[in-house]
């Protein structure tokens, strides 16, 4: 069973329902007959990530994420990044550094390190860019990103090895590239949506991450889901960087059903969209487990 519980669904400047990180949980049996997920996944961890997982530990059936009151980081095992938005990166400092210096093995004296899935474009990135300012530097030395987490590239399929990772030999995650942020060229700036296939039913879920609207870049993957899980903006803009809410709107209704809405802004209950369930599947809700796979 595979299971993901979005941590929030806000946009990058919403002060409502968290920002859209999610925690994707995988289960040998059921949340109904296991305390704990066989394996855990992030998929990315952003400003508001620690406290939406502070909350998160105190709902019933997530009680594995507490300890003593705390988030008991060793919990997440991996984190797969999306791309470099604070939005999407900045609880990565609280992560690395718990992990690394408080949950110590009583043996070794080594911290817990989760593994970080990540495309390789986007890593000297993330740490140079954006972490090594505040995790660079440790009392007698210096730190790189090895220190915190064990580190899987994974590539696009077709551009090199490996070009997918796994959990519990059963679920399936490839990554595709998402025209988010463009430089000069489209892609020229690493952004990643996931495509997760069950390989014992052969049926997938599509994980959007931030991108523009571009259905004709990955309409196999959204044909073939079960379930969507796409970013939208509510209002309309000229030259966007997300997908708007008026194009998603265009999507043929079989796609459309099965679509789940997330990072929209805090205008989402004002009255404005009230039928947003009548031709989505709806906007997606924090803190509330989704089942992707029995």
């Amino acid at each position: 069973m595979l299971t993901l519980t979005f941590l929030g669904v806000g946009s990058a400047f919403a002060k409502r329902n968290f920002q859209s990180n999610a925690l994707v949980e995988a289960w040998s049996k059921s949340p109904d007959r296991q305390a704990a997920p066989d394996d855990t996944l992030l998929i990315d961890f952003g400003g508001t990530g620690p406290l939406a997982l502070h909350q998160l530990k105190n709902i019933e059936g997530f009680s594995y994420l507490n300890q003593g009151g705390a988030i008991f980081y060793p919990a997440i095992q991996r984190i797969f990044i999306t791309h470099q938005h604070s939005d999407h990166i900045g609880g990565l400092e609280e992560l690395g550094t718990i992990s690394a210096y408080i949950y110590k093995d009583p043996v070794t004296h080594e911290g817990f390190k989760p593994q970080m899935l990540i495309h390789p474009k986007l890593l000297e990135r993330l740490w140079t860019q954006s972490l090594s300012g505040a995790m660079g530097a440790r009392d007698g030395g210096l730190a790189s990103i090895d220190n915190f987490f064990n580190v899987q590239p994974v590539y696009t399929p077709g551009e090199g090895q490996p070009d997918k990772f796994t959990l519990l030999d059963r679920y399936t995650f490839t990554t595709f590239p998402t025209d988010h942020i463009k430089v000069q060229e489209k892609y020229d700036w690493p952004s990643f949506g996931l495509f997760v296939t069950d390989e014992t039913s052969g049926e997938s879920v599509f994980y959007s991450g931030d991108t523009r609207y571009e259905p004709a870049a990955y309409i196999e993957m959204l044909n073939k889901s079960k379930i969507i899980f796409h970013e939208v903006q509510l209002e309309d803009q000229e030259k966007p960087v997300h997908a708007l809410l008026s194009q998603l709107k265009t999507l043929p209704e079989s796609i459309r059903k099965k679509t789940w809405l997330y990072h929209y802004g805090d205008r989402w209950d004002d009255g404005m969209y009230d039928n947003i369930a009548q031709q989505f599947a709806g906007f997606a809700r924090p803190h509330q487990r989704y089942m992707l796979f029995e």
